[in-house]
């Protein structure tokens, strides 16, 4: 069975195709307009539609073919022990399913760092735990700028060289990247403590900036929310 997975974001379109558990291809696109015509070349059985920007009702106007779409109420492959489970993000869900999917069973710790920050933990009894929610990198270097007076808004494209920093722009840009760097450690340190058999996941936007952090139990991962997805599917279907 082939499934297609479809992921709406407010600015961009991620899309994927799997075999069963297995990624065959990719494609990001910016609008609807170009991705049906693509989809329409495919060859799959089921799909599955994640969406921020629209509802289920608009997407059905849309979309020329079913879909199972993710809302509250649905199915997950693993347990929710959310304090406040009709809060929980569904795209926090998904990348903790996609990195737990990966790993095969808990503990698992995903860190998805986009707009926010985000770490997600999966027990070893395969029980979706919560985490924290911590602001992303644009969002500090946007405070910084629109909270004080005189500190611009820096360019965080690449990443410092030294970790000292020789005036106000690289003393920001410093703080920005070696900050995240410091708590994403720190957070992994401190879920170690608790669960020694950890497995770590990196993924979002943000993520391949920090592929030194790479190590045998922390990956970085593109495409997990598009895994999560396509095991939330499976799931549901079997």
């Amino acid at each position: 069975m082939n499934n297609l997975i479809i992921d709406i974001g407010n600015s961009r379109i991620k899309s994927a195709l799997f075999r069963e558990d297995e990624l065959l291809s990719d494609s990001v696109f910016p609008d609807l307009a170009t991705a049906i015509p693509a989809w329409k070349a495919l060859s799959f059985d089921r799909c599955m539609v994640s969406s921020v920007k629209w509802s289920e009702k608009d997407i059905k106007i849309q979309l020329p073919f079913d879909f199972l779409f993710l809302k509250q109420g649905i199915k997950f492959p693993i347990g929710n022990a959310y304090g406040s489970p009709a809060t929980l993000g569904l795209d926090r869900m998904a990348a903790a399913v996609g990195g737990w999917s990966l790993a095969g069973k808990g503990p698992i710790l995903v860190i998805d760092m986009g707009s926010c920050m985000t770490f997600d933990l999966v027990d070893e009894n395969d029980i979706y735990r919560g985490g924290a929610i911590s602001p992303g990198m644009l969002m500090r270097a946007k405070a910084m700028n629109s909270l004080t007076a005189r500190l611009p808004l820096v360019d965080l494209e690449k990443r410092p060289e030294n970790f000292i920093g020789t005036d106000t722009i690289s003393c920001m840009q410093i703080g920005i990247w070696y900050g995240v760097e410091a708590e994403i450690l720190g957070q992994i340190q401190k879920y170690e403590q608790k669960y020694p058999q950890l497995k770590v996941f990196v993924c979002g936007g943000d993520a391949l900036s920090f592929e030194t952090l790479a190590k045998d139990h922390i990956f970085v991962v593109q495409n997990l929310v598009l895994r999560g997805l396509n095991s939330i599917l499976n799931h549901n279907v079997e």
